[in-house]
């Protein structure tokens, strides 16, 4: 079966549509179709890594040299599951929070996370959280001091390590950058802020 076979082939059976596929290796719906049908056989391997990792499989079976059930030459089946992408999140000053759903993204089942943002900006480097990197967040309104956590201010997102001192009533965020100051918020200023979740993990620049 020829790679494009095996990516509609997989796609179709984890239920993308080819915009879905395109968002998520940042590529057109019609350069998926040309691949699908073999109008483009020579796919740039950046892009088949991008779409294995995509649909949560390995390259060599998008290429034919391996079954999906092989577990030769150290590879082995990975159970996934759907998340969805909510856009991006800053790490750096905050930005508009984009809470579409109509993205998803394949996780290793194992990842205890309800949904995936996009980091940007540098804030986080030194907890080697880096621009365009996926982040895997699980829901929740409460964390422990010095959790890696996405923020919403106001209508803004950002990712920063949070602390909360309950005797002075405040909370501060803590960039993992030194070019970058801490946001401290006390009083009547925590009516802004909300936790939406901690970051439980990540996958380099997708």
């Amino acid at each position: 079966m020829s790679i494009g076979k095996i990516i509609k082939q997989e796609r179709i059976k984890q239920g993308f549509s080819q915009e879905d596929l395109a968002k998520a290796i940042g590529s057109t719906k019609q350069a998926i179709y040309k691949y699908e049908t073999g109008i483009v056989t020579n796919i740039p391997t950046e892009k088949i890594e991008k779409i294995a990792l995509f649909l949560g499989v390995s390259p060599t079976y998008l290429l034919g040299w391996q079954s999906e059930e092989s577990s030769l030459s150290g590879f082995y089946p990975i159970n996934t599951k759907r998340l969805p992408l909510l856009g991006n999140v800053a790490c750096g000053e905050p930005i508009f929070a984009d809470e579409s759903k109509e993205t998803y993204v394949s996780a290793e089942s194992g990842i205890d996370a309800d949904f995936c943002l996009i980091a940007k900006g540098d804030s986080m480097i030194n907890a080697r959280i880096f621009d365009g990197d996926l982040l895997f967040v699980k829901k929740t309104d409460i964390v422990d001091n010095g959790n890696i956590a996405v923020i919403l201010i106001e209508d803004e997102a950002t990712v920063k390590r949070f602390y909360y001192d309950r005797e002075e009533n405040t909370v501060t965020l803590i960039p993992e950058n030194p070019l970058y100051r801490p946001m401290r918020y006390s009083g009547t200023e925590l009516d802004r802020i909300r936790v939406l979740g901690r970051v439980v993990a990540g996958q380099y620049n997708i």
